[in-house]
């Protein structure tokens, strides 16, 4: 086996939202693996973060202002990147919103800009990247999907719709453009320890866990939650040479939540 086929020298890594977080932990592990990180966010002042954070870990990293669901402003960062940096080897869809509101109070509005984001915007983003894949002979495009792609739960109609959606949008660039050796496969997330999900897992006054806390432990084989750095070897993987003949897989890293039932009730 050639170990060298898990190596990113010489690539470019495009990956959406990723100032902080999931995304940036993904950006950090292709760095670690030699490529080149390109990352975007919706304002200057994450990005300005990004690049502190980037700078402070000694990566190089270019940043850019940029939504992803503005079609025009998408194709003119490619544009950009292609003339600063070079042609989008790997891409990663990172960039994505939630909003936790019950269905029959979640007004048209909001479910669109969720969809605008969580679906839309991936497919804005790979729309601009394949033809320059296309013509260099190779792409991988990394969707990061989530347990909604497969599971509902209540308050979160609009993000699960997304996500499925993201799901078959994955298959469907496979599909569509596997001939041209470019791959594209999802990785879809467990309940991740981040600063959004802190206020979930702390300790409560009385010393117990909070009952969110509670449930996803109870409900993950792996008895914990997981952390970004454990998407990092799944994602370097997908955006290698060793997953060539690997396309249209959704990889879920959810320490096994979706192959459990759950405990029997004592």
């Amino acid at each position: 086996m050639n170990l060298n086929n898990f190596s990113l020298q010489g690539k470019i890594a495009l990956v959406t939202g990723a100032s902080y977080g999931i995304g940036y932990a993904i950006a950090k592990a292709y760095a670690e693996c030699g490529a080149t990180i390109v990352f975007n966010d919706v304002n200057q002042e994450l990005v300005d973060k990004g690049l502190a954070q980037y700078k402070a870990d000694g990566i190089n990293a270019h940043g850019y202002v940029c939504d992803v669901t503005d079609e025009q402003g998408v194709e003119e960062l490619i544009k950009k990147i292609e003339d600063e940096v070079g042609t989008v080897d790997i891409l990663v869809n990172n960039a994505g919103i939630i909003k936790r509101i019950p269905m029959i109070e979640m007004s048209a509005a909001d479910f669109r800009k969720v969809i605008d984001i969580d679906l839309n915007g991936p497919f804005i983003m790979a729309k601009a990247v394949i033809p320059g894949m296309i013509k260099k002979g190779h792409g991988k495009i990394i969707n990061i999907c989530s347990m909604m792609s497969e599971l509902g739960r209540e308050t979160v109609s609009a993000y699960a719709a997304a996500k499925g959606g993201l799901k078959m949008l994955t298959k469907n660039i496979a599909s569509e453009y596997g001939e041209f050796n470019i791959q594209c496969n999802g990785i879809g997330p467990g309940y991740i320890a981040t600063p959004q999900t802190a206020p979930l897992r702390e300790i409560q006054a009385d010393g117990s866990r909070h009952p969110f806390d509670q449930f996803i432990i109870a409900k993950t084989p792996a008895a914990r939650w997981g952390e970004a750095e454990d998407l990092q070897g799944p994602a370097v993987f997908l955006a290698s040479d060793a997953s060539n003949f690997v396309n249209g897989h959704i990889l879920y890293v959810d320490g096994g939540i979706l192959a459990y039932i759950g405990k029997q009730p004592k």
